[in-house]
């Protein structure tokens, strides 16, 4: 099954959190916070959005910080997505 985003909504799959620190120190698991850093795993197509002009600029295969409480968690195939609009996503990774 194939997830495709409507309007200016993006699929996002989280990267997963460090569980060492640089400093070597293991991370227990109830302390960690999920991460807002994800991968754009499919972008819709844009186009014109509650009447106002909408014009992707994240591609598939970006890296993105997205706002803490965007979007929808959907599981598909056992795999883990948050879809969200694209004016949740706060940057880009380079």
């Amino acid at each position: 099954m194939k997830l495709t985003p409507l309007g200016d909504r993006v699929v996002l799959k989280q990267l997963v959190a460090e569980e060492t620190t640089k400093s070597g120190i293991v991370l227990p698991g109830q302390s960690k916070e999920k991460p807002q850093q994800a991968e754009v795993i499919a972008v819709g197509p844009g186009g014109v959005v509650d009447g106002k002009e909408v014009k992707m600029e994240v591609k598939v295969g970006d890296q993105v910080i997205y706002s803490k409480y965007a979007g929808t968690e959907v599981k598909l195939d056992e795999e883990e997505y948050i879809i969200v609009r694209q004016s949740d996503i706060l940057a880009i990774i380079q």
